[in-house]
């Protein structure tokens, strides 16, 4: 059969969005299956705690993610409005996911500044004025963007799947207001960490201002990227990145958050193994 140009493009697109789907799906199990030990070693030795319920929350939405990506890319979708539904349901687990993680991040800035209470309401205050702003921005973006599904294709066999553009600029708003709060962030942190270094050489210390800076160096990229996709009108590509912003936030709070409970509980063991006989200052050194 003949197919028109428009056809063929349209059913590119859902092929690449296929491949990307099961690119990401891949990665994502890959750094489950690799942190596997030491995850279900945190669930089962650490006390319950809400910090605890945060990092489970923002480890296992992105698996509903990933649900909501196949039921969008590689099953059959004929009817625009079920492929509207499908979005909107990943965007509410995209919102939930992201808003975990940079609670993680907020928490690590507020144990840096010493539990300084005008510095958490300041970051609190801020955090909830970008959450709401950029869910509003978000979901009414997805409103207004156009949706094409497999009977948009006249009859190309092996495409399934559907997909969204729009070329309103609001639908990168949400992208820039959460690099304007991780570039709050990163400076608390390096005002912290230039005031106290000196004084302060503690592991845990040392490993927390380490894992900020990596955390907000790699956030701060992934979000300047996902800004850039405004160059490109109408791209279908900017829910991978979407998809990928939200799982390297959640890998990366949760991969430290792991990191720094396991440094603590190793360094209680050391505490814990050190005889109380005899005891001399130098033992205790």
């Amino acid at each position: 059969m003949d197919y028109s140009a428009e056809d063929i493009a349209a059913a590119r697109i859902l092929q690449y969005l296929a491949y990307i789907c099961t690119a990401l799906i891949a990665f994502w199990s890959y750094d489950y299956i690799c942190s596997l030990h030491d995850e279900w070693t945190f669930l089962l030795r650490s006390r319950w705690t809400k910090v605890k319920c945060l990092y489970i929350i923002a480890r296992y939405v992105p698996f509903f993610l990933i649900a909501a990506d196949i039921c969008l890319t590689l099953t059959p979708n004929e009817d625009p409005k079920t492929c509207k539904m499908f979005i909107n349901i990943y965007s509410c687990f995209a919102v939930i996911s992201l808003t975990c993680s940079e609670c993680f991040f907020v928490l690590r800035t507020y144990a840096l500044w010493s539990g300084n209470r005008i510095v958490l309401v300041a970051m609190l205050s801020t955090f909830f004025a970008i959450i709401v702003s950029f869910t509003a921005i978000w979901f009414r973006a997805v409103a207004t963007s156009r949706y094409f599904s497999t009977s948009e294709i006249s009859g190309i066999p092996g495409i399934v799947g559907c997909y969204r553009t729009s070329s309103n600029v609001k639908l990168y708003l949400p992208f820039i207001l959460l690099f304007v709060f991780q570039l709050g962030l990163v400076s608390l942190t390096l005002i912290r960490a230039m005031r106290n270094w000196q004084s302060t050489r503690y592991s845990l210390y040392a490993t927390l201002v380490k894992h900020n800076i990596f955390y907000y160096a790699c956030g701060l990229r992934k979000s300047f990227v996902s800004m850039l996709i405004v160059i490109f009108p109408d791209s279908p590509y900017h829910s991978f990145l979407e998809d990928f912003e939200v799982f390297i936030l959640s890998i990366l709070a949760t991969r430290m958050h792991l990191h720094l409970w396991h440094i603590d509980n190793n360094t209680h063991d050391v505490f814990v193994s050190i005889p109380m006989s005899p005891i001399s200052p130098m033992s205790l050194v």
